[in-house]
């Protein structure tokens, strides 16, 4: 027995010793191929050849890995950590220094695939290499954050939400400094490490040294949190992430309006009606936050509310069609809630003189409005939702020379 097993240690290392030239050669598919003639029996060797035929098998995938085969990543980080491991129980590091680096270069490779990944919109295998890369740098929490971006590029936000939640574990801020300085040959700014930026600026090749602080990154991941949330249906989860991310930075008018709309997705109008209300004195010259709660204030039939709103919108934007349409809207359906008590009145003279007030009232209310798209039209003589709307409240009116100017403005 003690014969035999010697025999086997032999060639064992014989296997290993072939796979390294084969590597060494630039052959990582032979080296692959004489490995795997000692794998049936590397579990009976001894410790130490063990401990060398994950380590050699590591590099070859490494080698694989770095020549394009994605699916070596996973066996060489696995090869390198059981060679680790079994140096660990035996309490000798032979191989210890150079597991580092291979590992911290297969770090880099997936990092560079990754990159690679992104750029041919393959986002979910670059989000698990990134992810992989984090895994093997705990220290490197970037990487996860990139993970988590690539995955929602390409829409994997289930795959996201698992990165999100473990930043915030993590408490990952994302702030920090980059260390800036002139390239005074070429005149471009370039980025490097403070200490290698210092030298150069020192050695007189660079000038101007910048140090450009990054913002934080805890709002922009709790607000993402919380839109994939939304996306995925879970709305409770999705307000919850919305008050944490508002806790945190209470301005940022992009949150409050995700939140305000999340509420009208939901059916609270009233909430969402207060949101834009907040929205708007955050950032009181943003004509949409105005629009949009004249839509809201139109919606429940508050007319004064919704024009004041609709004006606000134009003083800051003139131009702004959709504001000048549902402004000239509101007189017009105002008009139109006269003419149901209109027809309900009857031939006698007290019915007679009601009717002809209130259609005065309505016609002055379709003139209001057509005042409203006459002036518009000043500013935006083509567009057609302008003329298609001038044109209804003019044949509305009865008022046919202007119902026929508009008619041929329209081509019609």
């Amino acid at each position: 027995m003690a014969i035999s097993f010697t025999m086997v240690g032999f060639a064992q290392k014989n296997e290993i010793k072939a796979a390294e030239k084969a590597l060494k050669g630039g052959d990582s598919a032979g080296a692959k191929s004489a490995l795997e003639a000692a794998e049936g029996s590397v579990s009976s060797a001894d410790a130490k050849i063990q401990a060398q035929y994950h380590f050699v098998r590591g590099k070859i995938y490494a080698d694989l890995a770095k020549k394009g085969d994605d699916s070596a990543f996973e066996e060489a980080i696995s090869s390198f950590k059981k060679a680790d491991e079994i140096e660990t129980q035996i309490g000798k590091a032979k191989y210890g220094k150079d597991i580092e680096q291979y590992m911290a270069s297969v770090t880099a490779d997936l990092v560079n695939s990754a990159v690679e990944d992104n750029g041919n919109k393959k986002f979910k295998e670059a989000g698990e290499k990134l992810y992989m890369s984090y895994k093997l740098s705990p220290k490197d929490t970037s990487y996860l954050y990139y993970a988590a971006s690539s995955a929602v590029n390409g829409g994997h936000y289930e795959q996201a939400l698992t990165y999100y939640n473990e930043l915030q574990v993590l408490g990952y801020d994302g702030s920090g400094v980059v260390y800036k300085a002139t390239n005074i040959e070429s005149g471009e700014v370039e980025e490097m490490d403070k200490v290698q930026r210092d030298l150069m600026v020192k050695s007189g090749t660079y000038k101007d040294p910048i140090d450009e602080n990054t913002p934080s990154k805890t709002a922009e991941i709790v607000k993402n949190t919380a839109l994939i949330y939304t996306q995925l249906g879970q709305d409770d989860k999705a307000l919850e992430a919305y008050q944490a991310a508002r806790a945190n930075d209470p301005k940022d008018v992009n949150l409050i309006l995700n939140e305000a709309n999340l509420y009208y997705k939901m059916g609270d109008k009233e909430k969402f009606k207060a949101l834009m209300a907040e929205a708007a004195t955050v950032a009181p010259d943003n004509p949409d936050l105005h629009y949009n709660i004249g839509v809201i204030n139109m919606e429940q039939n508050n007319i004064e509310e919704a024009r004041a709103s609709y004006r606000k919108a134009l003083e800051i934007n003139p131009g702004y069609t959709n504001a000048q349409l549902n402004l000239s809207t509101t007189y017009v359906n105002e008009g139109n809630g006269l003419i149901d008590e209109m027809n309900t009145l009857g031939d006698s003279r007290a019915d007679i003189a009601r009717y002809d007030e209130l259609k005065q009232q309505k016609d002055d209310l379709f003139k209001v409005g057509a005042t409203v798209l006459e002036d518009a039209l000043k500013m935006n003589p083509d567009n057609q939702g302008i003329l298609t709307q001038l044109r209804n409240i003019y044949g509305a009116m009865g008022d046919d020379e202007n119902y026929l100017r508009l008619k041929k403005l329209l081509g019609e």
